[in-house]
């Protein structure tokens, strides 16, 4: 059973964002630095759309905190959407203008997205009602709950960072990043790339794709640094910390493959070329000259960098747009333009980071166990200690 849960409420046009994480312990002081940093930098990058410019992203804190303090009861936390006053005679969640909102009726659904499976599934008329909820939007609630999973590792010494590591076919063969790759990202360059020499040349390909009226997917690589060994476990499939971490990543809209460590490389070469060798460094401690396996290996932490990498597809939403049906004539006809990014992907990795920071939270409160930060710190203190001597105690 998870410690940590997260429930997002809300829709891309509506009054705005809810988030409520539930299991944080209690006494945790929270740094809205990290807060406020984190939903700016979900904010930035390269060909993203004028939402951005409307949108604030101010998170209010509605419970869960005293005095900048956690405790322990959910915390609940809300987002305005500015837009949401020139969408709200299409959008009020109590009453709406027949007329208005016919005019906005979505009835041709958009390949690539929610709309028609979405549509199928709910049985709506109007297919806003699904894209809506479906709209990347979301996201950002995850980030600012997100934060508050990364302000708890921190007081482990866990840190997490990511990077753009390919933009459409720029880049897709570069190795997973290391850490200190990462630490050379700068995030305040146009799309985060992990390879500073293949920004001026994306920021080309983002005008590319904007000219011809199309978009642009590609990878984006999370680095977990100083993770703790012994977290997840082998025992049931449910339990396996990358398995817990794919499923976290792949939720996040358009990736549709999430990768640990260097498993494509290992899939195409053999297994003496595709395993890390295990070792002792000069004080007796566990090591490994490579981190192919990107930091599990049968479902747990080995103690070396969790690296994941998200591979996004283009954004569906075209300009151009695609063959579709229209669902009123059941005719062939051409999907319509909603408004949207030419490519999310420096987006993408503070939402993905986000995600890994909620995952290796909640294994960390599995691993250690308490309510508060005080019995948790305490437990951490004792762990590290069985960790650091063993196998010496089990001689």
């Amino acid at each position: 059973m998870n410690r940590l849960k997260l429930t997002t409420g809300g829709e891309s046009h509506g009054p705005g964002l809810t988030a409520l994480l539930q299991g944080m312990p209690a006494g945790m002081k929270v740094d809205f630095d990290v807060l406020r940093q984190q939903m700016a930098l979900r904010m930035h990058g390269y060909g993203r759309g004028n939402r951005m410019k409307i949108e604030g992203d101010t998170v209010e804190v509605r419970g869960g905190l005293r005095g900048g303090e956690t405790l322990g009861s959910p915390i609940v936390l809300w987002i305005e959407n500015r837009d949401f006053k020139n969408w709200q005679p299409m959008m009020d969640p109590v009453e709406v203008d027949p007329r208005r909102a016919e005019q906005r009726r979505v009835h041709l659904p958009r390949p690539g997205h929610a709309d028609l499976s979405g549509g199928l599934k709910y049985q709506r008329r109007d297919l806003r009602d699904v894209l809506e909820r479906a709209s990347a939007r979301e996201t950002a609630a995850r980030v600012a709950a997100g934060s508050f999973a990364r302000m708890f590792l921190s007081h482990f010494g866990v840190e997490i960072a990511s990077g753009v590591r390919s933009l459409g076919a720029l880049g897709a063969e570069a190795p997973p990043p290391s850490w200190q790759d990462l630490q050379g990202v700068d995030h305040a360059s146009p799309l985060r790339a992990i390879d500073s020499s293949l920004e001026h040349r994306m920021v080309e390909l983002v005008d590319e794709a904007k000219e011809r009226g199309d978009t642009l997917g590609g990878a984006v690589s999370v680095v977990a640094h100083n993770v703790p060994a012994g977290l997840g476990s082998h025992v049931q499939w449910d339990e396996k910390l990358d398995g817990r971490l794919a499923r976290a990543v792949m939720s996040v809209p358009a990736v549709k493959a999430v990768e640990i460590g260097a498993a494509l490389t290992a899939s195409r070469d053999f297994g003496s070329l595709a395993h890390d060798a295990i070792g002792l460094d000069s004080q007796g401690r566990w090591e490994r000259p490579t981190n192919r396996a990107g930091g599990t290996e049968g479902g747990i932490t080995n103690g070396e960098d969790i690296v994941v990498t998200a591979y996004k597809k283009p954004i569906a939403t075209l300009v151009q747009g695609m063959p579709s049906v229209d669902l009123d004539t059941l005719e062939a006809q051409t999907s319509k333009y909603e408004r949207s990014d030419v490519t999310a992907l420096p987006a993408a990795g503070i939402i993905a980071e986000a995600m890994v920071a909620l995952v290796l939270a909640d294994a960390l409160l599995e691993k250690l166990g308490g309510d508060s930060m005080t019995e948790i710190l305490d437990h951490w203190q004792a762990s590290r200690t069985l960790l650091e001597s063993w196998p010496a105690w089990a001689r």
